[in-house]
């Protein structure tokens, strides 16, 4: 029985670069959906919940860190930004708001496969903060 694809949603004003995402992606095997600004992924949002978000920061309209901030006070979707804005200081505030990983633009392709796994991986397992205390 085959297993289903993750879905992973795109969000970022660049075209060329979601189109070039959504390829890459779709040939590494996942369900890739793409939005370009904050009201567009709301409305993607609306139809169901990707297993995990590529996100930009700098885009029209609502930025891509507000953008965090609010999808992580709706829930637990996996954030990886995906910025030119790679400062040190702007990777910081954006794992401070939610996000799950940050890459700086430019970036290999590869690179940012691994982080979806590994942001996947973690999505995946059960959180074990620790041994329950003894009963007596």
């Amino acid at each position: 029985m085959p297993t289903e694809k993750q879905r992973i949603l795109v969000v970022d004003d660049d075209q060329k670069l979601r189109d070039l995402l959504c390829r890459y992606l779709n040939e590494q095997g996942f369900d890739v959906s793409t939005a370009e600004d904050g009201v567009d992924m709301d409305h993607k949002l609306q139809g169901s919940t990707p297993d995990l978000i590529v996100l930009d920061l700098m885009m029209p309209g609502e930025d891509g860190l507000s953008i965090a901030r609010r999808l992580r006070a709706e829930g637990e979707i996996p954030i990886v930004i995906l910025s030119a804005k790679g400062d040190e200081i702007d990777r910081i505030v954006g794992l401070e708001v939610g996000a799950d990983d940050y890459l700086a633009k430019p970036f290999n392709p590869r690179e940012l496969l691994a982080r979806i796994h590994s942001v996947l991986r973690r999505a995946d397992k059960p959180q074990v903060v620790g041994a329950q205390p003894a009963q007596s």
